[in-house]
C-alpha cells in the first residue's frame, strides 16, 4: 500500500444521518455524566483531604490505566463489535459508580474508593477512547467526516463548558452522592440509546473468526505503525506538540494568580474564555471546514497556538490576556479534528482501532510529562518565559509539519474513487 493510499471503504448503512444523531445524543450524555463526576471527584477529595498527594493519587489513577491498557484495548477493538464495547464500557463505569453512590448514599466517607473508582473509570476510558474513534467511519461517509467530527468536538467543548458550572451548583444544593447517581442516569440512557436505536453492523474482522491471536494482533498494530512513515511523524508531532503545550494548558493559572491577582473570578474567567474559544471553533469548523490540505488546517492551528502560548508569556492588561486565552481555544479544534479526520481516512479499518489506541496513549501522556519537567521549571524561572520559550518551539514544530512532503501529501483530499458507495435510502430523507 502507498504511504498515503486510503482503504478501500466499506458500504455506509442508510440512514445515516439519524445513526449519526443517535451515537452523538448517546455519546453527550455519557461525557457529560462524566464530566460532573470528574469535577466532583476531584473537588470531594480536596475539599474532605486538603491534600496534594491524595490529589496527585487521584490525578495517577485517573490516567495510568488509560496509558497502559489502550494498546490491548485498541486490540479489542479491531476484533470485537464496536458498538456492543462502547456500551459496555458505559455500563461497566457506571456500575462502578453507582457501587460508590450507594457507600455514600449510607453516610461512609471512602477516599480509598474513590480513588479505587477513579482507576476504574480509566479502564473503562481505555477500552471506550479507540472503540468510539473506529466506529465514526462505520457510519459516516467519508466526504462527511471532518463535519461530523468538528460536531462531535463542538459537543464535547460545549459539555466542558457547561459540566464544571453544573457540577459546581449540584454540590452546592445537593450531597455529593447525587452527582453520583446523575451519571448512572445519564449512562443508563446513553447504552439504552445505542441498544435501541443505533443501526450499525460490525465491522468485517469482527464479523468472521479471527485468523490471528491477540497478541499477534497486538505486534501487527504497531508494525502497521512503524511501517507507515506518515503515521509515525504524525504521531512524533503529536507528542512533541502535547509535550510543549502542557505550560499554556496548566501553569497559566499560576500565572495568573502570580502576574494579576489571586482573585476566584479571574482564574474561573481563563477557564470560560478557553472553553468558549473551542465551542465557537468546533461549531465554525462545523459550518465552513478548513483548507482543503487537512494537514495545512492543522499547521495553522499550531502556528496560531504557537502566537497564542508566546503572546500570553508577554503578560498583556488582563483582558487582553483572555483575548489570548480564547483564541486559543478557538484553535483547538483546527488542530484536533482534522488529525481525527486524517486517521479515520487513512487508516486501514481493520486497523484502526489499534491505531488510535497509540493516538489515545500520546494525547494522555505527552501533557502529564511535560508539566513533570516544566512544572518544577515554573518554581524555578518566571512562567512568562517558560511561555515565550515554548511557544518559539511550538512555531519550529509546525513550520517543519509544513516543509514535511509525507505529512503535507497526507493531508491532501481523498480522491473521490476512494469516496465510499452510495448509500441505501434513507427513510429519514439523510
Amino acid at each position: 500500500m502507498l504511504e498515503t493510499e486510503s482503504p478501500a471503504p466499506a458500504p455506509i448503512p442508510g440512514g445515516w444521518k439519524r445513526n449519526v444523531a443517535v451515537f452523538l445524543t448517546s455519546q453527550a450524555l455519557s461525557l457529560f455524566g462524566s464530566a460532573l463526576v470528574q469535577y466532583a471527584l476531584m473537588w470531594h477529595i480536596t475539599l474532605t483531604t486538603k491534600s496534594g498527594t491524595m490529589m496527585a493519587l487521584m490525578i495517577i489513577l485517573g490516567f495510568l490505566p488509560t496509558f497502559f491498557l489502550s494498546p490491548f484495548a485498541g486490540v479489542f477493538a479491531d476484533r470485537h463489535d464496536r458498538k456492543r464495547i462502547i456500551m459496555i464500557a458505559d455500563a461497566g463505569i457506571a456500575l462502578a459508580t453507582l457501587g460508590l453512590a450507594l457507600v455514600y448514599a449510607r453516610g461512609t466517607e471512602a477516599v480509598g474508593l474513590l480513588l479505587a473508582v477513579s482507576a476504574l473509570r480509566s479502564v473503562g476510558q481505555a477500552f471506550h477512547m479507540p472503540a468510539v474513534g473506529a466506529i465514526l467511519p462505520q457510519m459516516v461517509p467519508r466526504d462527511s467526516l471532518m463535519r461530523v467530527n468538528a460536531l462531535n468536538g463542538t459537543v464535547q467543548s460545549g459539555l466542558s463548558f457547561a459540566a464544571p458550572v453544573a457540577a459546581g451548583a449540584l454540590l452546592s444544593l445537593a450531597p455529593f452522592q447525587v452527582i453520583l447517581f446523575v451519571d448512572v442516569a445519564t449512562a443508563s440512557l446513553a447504552v439504552g440509546l445505542l441498544a435501541l436505536f443505533l443501526h450499525v453492523p460490525p465491522h468485517a474482522k469482527a464479523s468472521h473468526a479471527q485468523a490471528t491471536g491477540y497478541f499477534e494482533d497486538l505486534k501487527l498494530g504497531f508494525r502497521y505503525v512503524r511501517d507507515h512513515r506518515y503515521l509515525v511523524g504524525l504521531f512524533v508531532y503529536m507528542a512533541l506538540l502535547f509535550f510543549l503545550i502542557a505550560p499554556a494548558a496548566f501553569l497559566t493559572p499560576l500565572q495568573t494568580a502570580r502576574t494579576y491577582g489571586p482573585e476566584v473570578w479571574r482564574l474561573t474567567a481563563l477557564e470560560i474564555a478557553f472553553s468558549a474559544g473551542m465551542t465557537v471553533g468546533g461549531a465554525l469548523l462545523a459550518a465552513l471546514s478548513g483548507f482543503r490540505n487537512r494537514m495545512g488546517t492543522v499547521v495553522a492551528s499550531t502556528l496560531v497556538m504557537a502566537l497564542c502560548t508566546a503572546a500570553l508569556g508577554l503578560a498583556p492588561p488582563f483582558w487582553v490576556y483572555i483575548g489570548f486565552m480564547v483564541l486559543f481555544g478557538l484553535a483547538i479544534p483546527y488542530f484536533n479534528t482534522p488529525l481525527t479526520t486524517l486517521l479515520q481516512e487513512h487508516v486501514e479499518p481493520d486497523y484502526l482501532g489499534r491505531v488510535y489506541s497509540i493516538n489515545s496513549m500520546i494525547s494522555s501522556s505527552m501533557m502529564p510529562v511535560g508539566m513533570l519537567a516544566f512544572g518544577p521549571l515554573g518554581d524555578l524561572v518566571r512562567i512568562e518565559i517558560l511561555l515565550i520559550a515554548t511557544g518559539a518551539a511550538i512555531a519550529a514544530l509546525g513550520i517543519g509539519v509544513r516543509m514535511s512532503r509525507t505529512l503535507m501529501e497526507m493531508g491532501k483530499p481523498v480522491p473521490s474513487s476512494k469516496v465510499p458507495m452510495e448509500t441505501a435510502p434513507d427513510p429519514a430523507g439523510a
